[in-house]
């Protein structure tokens, strides 16, 4: 193992490395920073971009002791989902970007070439943009957005705005020297965060999903909602979400695992209830939560018990989503239809803890299972469609 010292995004760290991991590797699995992306690993696709001694470099070629007293600044520092910075704002303006997987390299790229100010035409920013590689977006939007931020600043865009955030040394060896703030890590081996750094107010703005769920169960309103009620309890339920500590009157710390395809996400953050109606057999909470990449979730959930057919209740769930970062990746269907089984899924397990069956411990939400039962359902949905559209053209 070798130590190399450097600066990350303005951060010093100070990381034990093999001689031969990369610093692609080394930014993302030792630090989390998952915004490099990697490609080809020979240096063609430039999505692995990242500028070292404020130079732009193919991180997948340089090895991480390469970077020794280096400065190293990643996409994760030019700005915030709150706060983007104005290539960031050209890019989603102009639509520069489609799957987003060669953003990060264009963005680093392209911020190198309007750093200090430049006369730019379009030929000399397909040139100077040559080397990242695009499979979606046709180039158009990307070229249009550099311009329009070289004429904008012409003497030079403004610095990365997210500088000096603390980092946290992930899967590091034993004994390995991490950043000078790196957080004390969690039950599971994962790097704990500090809940009451979460903003647990109802999250503004426009969500990236809104989902509404009933579900039929046996059980009177009154005792669904007596389990309701407790949400320790009840969280139990709910997919791949952990309560972990109880941090004042109403307000909890948490963990939520969820793994879809090869994207693997462990949320850390803090969950408050605002509202608790007995009469109305409701509440209302608001949680909020960060995977160690940078992916942000914030949710504003009701939960509540209504009267039901036959003596019994239907649970109800309404969940405003809003995500951030990696998590973002995907569409809002995709977010619409995961969740939406998810809280099928807590209906189903709050009528069996009814019935004395207690949930098993938490596991984490495994999103095939999850994605392929919305997949059916939108199939049986789209059939039943198609079956009355012909019903209907059939009639007299």
């Amino acid at each position: 193992m070798t130590e190399v010292p450097l600066t990350v995004n303005g951060t010093e760290v100070t990381l034990d490395v093999e001689p031969r991991m990369t610093l692609a590797d080394a930014l993302r699995q030792r630090l989390g920073l998952t915004g490099t992306h990697l490609g080809c690993e020979h240096g063609v696709c430039g999505a692995c971009t990242v500028l070292m001694d404020d130079r732009a470099v193919r991180s997948c070629l340089t090895l991480a002791v390469q970077a020794r007293s280096a400065e190293i600044t990643t996409v994760e520092a030019l700005g915030t989902p709150d706060r983007l910075h104005p290539l960031q704002e050209a890019f989603r303006r102009h639509h520069g970007l489609q799957c987003g997987f060669c953003t990060p390299g264009f963005l680093m790229s392209a911020y190198e070439l309007v750093r200090d100010g430049a006369e730019l035409d379009d030929e000399r920013i397909h040139e100077e943009l040559s080397g990242v590689l695009c499979r979606c977006t046709g180039y158009r939007g990307i070229v249009d957005a550099v311009r329009e931020v070289a004429h904008a600043h012409p003497d030079g865009v403004p610095e990365p705005q997210n500088m000096g955030a603390p980092l946290t040394l992930v899967h590091g060896p034993a004994g390995g020297a991490g950043p000078p703030a790196a957080e004390p890590p969690g039950s599971d081996g994962e790097p704990a965060r500090d809940p009451s750094r979460f903003d647990l107010s109802p999250p503004a703005g426009e969500p990236n999903a809104v989902v509404e769920v009933a579900t039929a169960i046996a059980h009177s309103r009154d005792e669904a909602w007596e389990l309701l009620a407790d949400l320790p309890r009840a969280v139990r339920c709910l997919p791949g979400v952990e309560l972990t500590d109880q941090l004042g009157e109403d307000t909890w710390a948490g963990i939520a695992r969820l793994h879809i395809g090869p994207l693997k996400f462990q949320f850390s953050g803090a969950a408050r209830v605002l509202e608790r109606d007995d009469e109305a057999r409701s509440l209302r909470a608001v949680a909020a939560g960060e995977d160690v990449s940078g992916g942000g979730v914030r949710a504003d959930l009701e939960f509540g018990a209504r009267e039901g057919d036959g003596g019994g209740s239907e649970i109800v769930a309404h969940a405003r989503l809003h995500l951030s970062g990696r998590a973002a990746q995907f569409g809002r269907s995709v977010v619409g239809d995961v969740s939406r089984q998810l809280f099928e899924d807590f209906g189903r397990c709050i009528e069996r803890t009814l019935a004395g069956e207690e949930p098993a411990e938490p596991q984490g939400i495994r999103g095939g299972g999850l994605a392929a039962r919305a997949l059916r359902a939108r199939v049986a949905l789209l059939w039943h469609k198609v079956v009355e559209r012909l019903r209907r053209r059939r009639a007299p």
